[in-house]
């Protein structure tokens, strides 16, 4: 069995799961050598960077064209670490704008490419669907709905159900009291979780704050600010609008689980959002450019998962223009006003967790990748 594997993830929850990946990787073989983009999860978890992936933290087709130049040369010094280590196998998780790009350069050099985390093809149509077929040896999902659709399209493929779920189990939660004692919390909290990206913040979280600021006002709510783990506070610090605000970076879980009520940007977020149960409403913006492109290319009407899962509009998508204080404050003093809706959605909520099942997804999958890397 080759002692070295490439692992790539891009965004910040490919980061997550990548470093529960890696250390399942690493209990079932711990000579192996795994080397590739992450971010400091993966990285704490035994990942040799080549680059961390604050360097590839660009959003959106147009953003992506300005960095051409980059992604080639992060390409080109992957490709010199899989020949200098003679690597055979290849994990990529999600971020398929440029892990399906380095996988065509990958099959060519004859690696064998395990997709973890699938893209949504859901999303994006049958074509992105073909291309996969021609890449991807092995198609690991999160989602058993996605399962049936790779198999229709004679795509190997696994359901090893979602890490978030063993996540979440496996937390050691601090006491809501204690919690709220740590940063003086005194009242229920309002949560925003604008991203992982600045581009992203700088485009979503002006129209949430002044939304925030009306429905704290209006519901004797803390508005609380959640600071991903892989940027600085410093966005946030110095800003006079965000005076009453808390900025919390590290408890996301706790946040989650303690606050009444959420404004969450499109992502992996939202799902947790949902496994907590944690009534709130979606929101995402991008530039105007990768937004009509998108408009065109997109398939489905839903962007947040939850709804895709429990395949209802259970919460409330905000989308580009509608990212507009007003309408966010409209939407969750709707949630706010009413108390039989507020629980139902909690109840809509519930059901997230037994459709995704109860397995150990980073086990099952590291499992799969192990006997692949055997078979190569």
């Amino acid at each position: 069995m080759n002692d070295s594997l490439l692992i790539i993830a891009g965004e910040a929850s490919g980061d997550l799961h990548g470093s529960a990946l890696i250390k399942e990787l690493i209990r079932f073989k711990p000579d192996i050598n795994i080397f590739g983009i992450g971010g400091k999860n993966m990285k704490d978890a035994g990942l040799n960077a080549v680059y961390d992936i604050e360097k590839l933290a660009f959003l959106g087709f147009t953003e992506v064209i300005k960095h051409i130049p980059f992604i080639k040369k992060v390409q080109k010094d992957i490709i010199d670490n899989v020949l200098f280590f003679n690597t055979k196998t290849a994990v990529l998780i999600d971020y398929p704008g440029f892990n399906l790009s380095i996988a065509k350069k990958l099959k060519k050099l004859g690696l064998k490419i395990i997709y973890y985390i699938s893209p949504q093809i859901w999303a994006w149509g049958k074509g992105r669907i073909s291309k996969i077929k021609k890449l991807v040896d092995h198609m690991i999902v999160l989602f058993p709905f996605e399962k049936e659709l790779y198999k229709k399209e004679g795509v190997k493929v696994t359901f090893s159900g979602h890490p978030l779920i063993e996540r979440i189990k496996n937390y050691n939660f601090i006491e809501e009291d204690e919690f709220k004692k740590k940063f003086e919390i005194s009242k229920d909290i309002l949560l925003i979780m604008p991203g992982s990206r600045h581009h992203e913040i700088e485009l979503i979280l002006p129209e949430c704050v002044k939304a925030a600021r009306y429905l704290s006002d209006k519901y004797n709510l803390q508005s609380v600010i959640a600071c991903s783990g892989n940027i600085s506070e410093d966005i946030f610090r110095g800003k006079p609008e965000l005076e009453d605000f808390k900025i919390i970076k590290g408890f996301t879980y706790e946040l989650l689980k303690y606050s009444r009520l959420g404004i969450i940007k499109s992502g992996t977020s939202t799902l947790e959002a949902g496994l907590f149960c944690l009534p709130y409403v979606v929101v995402y913006k991008t530039s105007r450019l990768t937004y009509e492109i998108g408009r065109v290319l997109i398939k489905i009407k839903n962007i947040a998962i939850v709804n895709i899962i429990l395949q209802k509009n259970v919460i409330k998508e905000l989308i580009q223009n509608d990212v507009d204080s007003r309408k966010i404050s409209e939407e969750c003093s709707i949630i706010l006003d009413d108390v039989n809706y507020y629980n139902r959605l909690k109840n809509d909520l519930a059901a997230l967790e037994e459709l995704l099942g109860n397995k150990n997804a980073s086990e099952e999958a590291a499992k799969i990748i192990i006997e692949e890397i055997k078979n190569v």
